[in-house]
């Protein structure tokens, strides 16, 4: 896919007029999929994070031709909150693509690519810790998206406040790694990313989970907890923005990484 900045240098060096580079650059911003609407097709190369499929509130047959659109344009695309039915929809359309699935039946991140793709390489590394196995398919979001904006992840599962031991070691190795920011997924009383935010100086972003029941149950009282936090070094997203809490941890990795240059 032809980038920004090699229409620019075309532009500069005369092979191409000031009208065509206009053309080109309008054509590179967005496409269209008939009547299901615009793809931004060059979201990454304009804010870093590239453009995601959330999969949840669209048909299979909407899916498949988003795919279809953005793999020809990109060699990948991300999908999240997909469900098992939808994921066979694609295998079913699209047999030649590679398909990649983290997560569970029903909340799946999917990669989907050509043979011809492979990841960026990595600059910059993040952490994702989750409290219990459940929030599981919540933090391979951030994984996913990551790994998509080209930066390194170490993941720790299952490592919440019930069994504060098991912190320990994650923590030695964030410290260890170089790791340049944090994210850290808990449901229930949501205490365990405001106890990561106390012990390391590095950007936290928290993410409540919606699991826990009863009173305050669904992540709202991890969302109330980590809001009220009293480490100054921990910020907040939305329940179950695992996708965005990746996003903000990659953008912080990516630009420490170009620094360290």
């Amino acid at each position: 896919m032809t980038s920004t900045r090699e229409i620019l240098e075309d532009l500069a060096s005369g092979k191409i007029s000031i009208d065509d580079a206009e053309k080109e650059l309008r054509a590179l911003a967005l496409a269209r999929i008939g009547d299901i609407g615009l793809i931004d097709v060059n979201r990454q190369e304009r804010t870093g994070v590239p453009e995601v499929v959330l999969a949840e509130t669209k048909t299979t047959e909407s899916i498949v031709r988003i795919v279809q659109t953005l793999v020809e344009k990109n060699g990948v695309v991300l999908l999240t909150r997909m469900d098992q039915d939808k994921l066979d929809g694609i295998k079913q359309a699209h047999p030649s693509l590679i398909i990649e699935e983290l997560g569970s039946d029903n909340h799946l991140t999917v990669f989907v690519y050509s043979k011809s793709w492979s990841e960026p390489p990595k600059n910059g590394k993040i952490a994702i810790l989750t409290a219990g196995t459940s929030d599981v398919i919540y933090a391979r979001e951030a994984e996913a998206i990551a790994r998509l904006m080209g930066v390194g992840v170490l993941t720790f599962y299952d490592v919440g406040v019930a069994g504060i031991h098991r912190l320990i070691e994650p923590i030695q190795k964030i410290i260890d790694e170089d790791v340049d920011a944090v994210v850290v997924f808990a449901g229930m009383e949501g205490a365990l990313p405001t106890v990561v935010a106390s012990l390391i100086d590095l950007p936290v972003i928290g993410v409540p989970v919606p699991t826990g029941y009863g009173h305050g149950g669904k992540g709202e009282t991890a969302l109330a907890s980590m809001l009220q936090t009293c480490a100054p070094g921990l910020s907040v997203v939305n329940i179950g923005n695992g996708l965005g809490a990746g996003s903000v941890a990659a953008l912080i990795a990516k630009r420490c990484a170009k620094k360290k240059k």
